[in-house]
């Protein structure tokens, strides 16, 4: 080993982690863990340039920046593909009138739910929203978050949407995670809006949309009998397909639609809650390469019991990814492993399934797969370091936080505060 790392190579490379139990997860290698035992990878410019196991190491110049890693468990970077990080308020409130039995239709019908997280997110500033979401945001880097995606949608207003936007802006220019920013004005149906979904649906799509564009990397919206229907879903889609954004879809998380079935038949990059999706729509997400993004927090505190057709999804081939759906009202969660734990007790993925669920998955459900979500020469060299023993582990303990290590790029930043927000 000292000969080794004392030989001069021709290509320099910046960094090499030596030492780990490198689970690759690659999706060449059989969909398997991609295991290597006593594994090392290169890093230079921030990409990965070489892997494999000690054994095979080439020749280095000793001038490399060489990171042992013990016999640690190494996984790549998690990605948390669906979350609502930026908001103002709490509904503490509303979680325990559901322990008390009212549910949550029932709570938004009466003008609470998503409208209540408005009204605070339109009252709250600019700075405040940022820094309370810079907080969350540090939880995630800790727990192995290295790529999140983060949705407007409680503003539903032009005002209080682009303000949502530039906070996440804010957040991707002042953390170290690579964040990506989703516009959801089609959330819900904003008080003054009152039985006007139609003429809501022109501001959106006439005038917040475009003004997104800039801010915005993708278009959302949650298709629900208490939010938008299916001609109105069509419609939004169509205009953000039209102005040239990816799209994705809250779809068929509280009854049958046909939503997720119409938005893989538009090019959806991804599905996402989906407990109520019906075999029509899962052949349409099959033909169409659309991610299944399932939600298992909100399933979870929501007190739900229709899962997501699993057994469906594997045998069709639809990629399967999970996400925290970190808000407010129905999914306070920011525990990727937990997540990924969810995702096999209440839906009944393997552990593996649950792993490339928050990394190689999740990558996919936003379109940069090709960029981060594994190990694989030419990626960005996101790397999570655990202090764990098996890669089950990954999904097997509650509440524990193994995370040691996290690196973007290459450079160490689990420890890393935020700085403050950038002038807007």
């Amino acid at each position: 080993m000292e000969s080794k790392l004392n030989h001069v190579q021709t290509k320099q490379w910046d960094q090499l982690f030596v030492q780990g139990n490198l689970i690759t997860l690659d999706a060449g290698v059989d969909a398997g863990w991609g295991l290597i035992p006593q594994g090392a990878l290169a890093v230079s410019d921030g990409r990965i340039q070489w892997l494999g196991s000690m054994s095979s190491l080439p020749e280095i110049d000793p001038s490399v920046d060489i990171i042992d890693l013990e016999g640690r468990l190494v996984s790549p970077g998690i990605v948390d593909c669906h979350t609502h990080l930026v908001f103002g308020g709490s509904r503490a409130a509303e979680w325990q009138q559901r322990l008390e039995g009212t549910s949550y239709r029932q709570i938004a019908e009466q003008g609470g739910g998503i409208l209540s997280t408005v009204r605070a997110t339109r009252s709250a500033s600019q700075d405040a929203l940022y820094r309370a979401a810079a907080a969350r945001l540090r939880t995630l880097l800790r727990a192995g978050v290295t790529t999140v995606e983060i949705k407007s949608g409680y503003g539903l207003d032009l005002e209080t949407e682009l303000k949502m936007l530039r906070v996440i802006r804010s957040l991707g220019e002042t953390s170290p995670v690579d964040v990506h920013a989703t516009f959801l004005g089609a959330h819900a149906l904003p008080d003054e809006f009152a039985g006007r979904p139609d003429d809501y649906l022109d501001l959106v799509c006439n005038e917040m949309m475009p003004a997104a564009k800039d801010l915005a990397t993708a278009v959302d919206i949650f298709a629900e009998s208490i939010a938008f229907d299916l001609p109105q879903t069509e419609r939004v889609l169509q205009a953000a397909v039209d102005l040239g954004f990816p799209i994705k879809i809250h779809a068929e998380q509280l009854s049958h639609m046909g939503s997720a079935k119409l938005a893989a038949e538009m090019g959806a990059v991804s599905a996402d809650h989906l407990e109520y999706l019906q075999r029509p729509g899962v052949e349409a997400m099959a033909r169409h390469q659309t991610v299944a993004t399932l939600l298992p927090g909100a399933y979870y505190f929501l007190g739900e019991t229709e899962r997501p057709p699993v057994e469906a999804l594997r045998e069709m081939g639809v990629p399967i990814a999970l996400g925290s759906d970190m808000n407010p009202g129905s999914s306070p969660l920011m525990n990727p492993l937990l997540v990924a734990n969810m995702g096999c007790t209440l839906f009944g993925l393997t552990p593996l399934e649950s792993i490339r669920g928050v990394t190689l998955n999740a990558a996919r459900a936003l379109g940069i797969d090709d960029q981060v979500g594994s190990l694989e020469t030419g990626k960005r060299a996101d790397v999570a370091v655990w202090d764990l023993d098996s890669p089950e582990e990954l999904a097997y303990l509650i509440g524990h936080q193994p995370c040691t290590a996290v690196y973007i790029s290459g450079r160490p930043v689990v420890n890393e505060p935020l700085d403050g927000p950038p002038d807007s």
